[in-house]
């Protein structure tokens, strides 16, 4: 409980960033679910702005709350987008892709002027890796690719879904989690991920967040990219 308080907390912060008739990236994940709740009643409220949902399920939230939508075919510059992540370290440098939708969230990422982590006090650490990098690969690719991560040192599992089946994501892909320990070189790994053929996109998120909020129970750290 205290968590999910946390994670309330962070997103009503992060709405200072809004500001009106921007368009807003809507981020994926139980963080920016809540962000995407307190934009909705800000839009009741009069505030004008467009969303461009990271996802499927931030998309039918959206619109089942009233906010109004666009996409990157009609626009392909974001203003803001606020986004949660599984592990941030004091660069702001990310681990993103638990919920599966790293491969949209990085594309609106790198469409946005300002791109706002919102998370509780857990997400907050000094070396990233404790949480598995997620490896969004085509179906065909998926046994070579994970042979290779396995050779970088990883330990790979395909990530299932509840059904028992193969987690597939919103552009009909699958996922790889894979623990790495401490990575001490995000740069460099994100590198090696993104020259595997048939890898779609990597959770290492680098050089792309300008600010991070994490609630720590009632009060808001504000940390900035230098």
């Amino acid at each position: 409980m205290a968590h999910e308080q946390e994670k309330e907390a962070a997103a009503r912060a992060s709405l200072k960033f809004v500001k009106e008739g921007q368009v807003v990236g809507l981020g994926t994940g139980s963080t920016a679910t809540y962000f995407i709740k307190l934009l909705a009643e800000e839009v009741k409220k009069g505030l004008r702005i467009r969303g461009i949902p990271t996802s499927i399920r931030s998309q039918e939230l959206a619109l089942s709350l009233g906010i109004p939508l666009t996409t990157l075919d009609e626009c392909q510059e974001i203003a803001v987008t606020v986004d949660g992540a599984d592990e941030v370290d004091p660069q702001l440098r990310l681990i993103k892709g638990g919920g599966g939708a790293m491969l949209r969230e990085k594309i609106v990422a790198s469409a946005t002027k300002q791109l706002v982590i919102v998370a509780d006090s857990s997400k907050q650490v000094r070396v990233l890796g404790a949480f598995p990098v997620p490896v969004e690969v085509i179906p065909f690719a998926q046994a070579l690719v994970a042979k290779r991560i396995t050779a970088l040192g990883a330990e790979v599992r395909p990530r299932a879904g509840s059904d028992g089946k193969p987690f597939v994501t919103d552009e009909r892909n699958h996922i790889l989690d894979c623990r790495f320990g401490s990575i001490r070189d995000p740069e460099a790994l994100a590198r090696q991920l993104s020259d595997m053929p048939g890898l779609v996109e990597h959770g290492l998120f680098v050089g792309m967040a300008s600010v991070a909020l994490f609630a720590r129970g009632s009060e808001i750290v504000e940390l900035r990219r230098n």
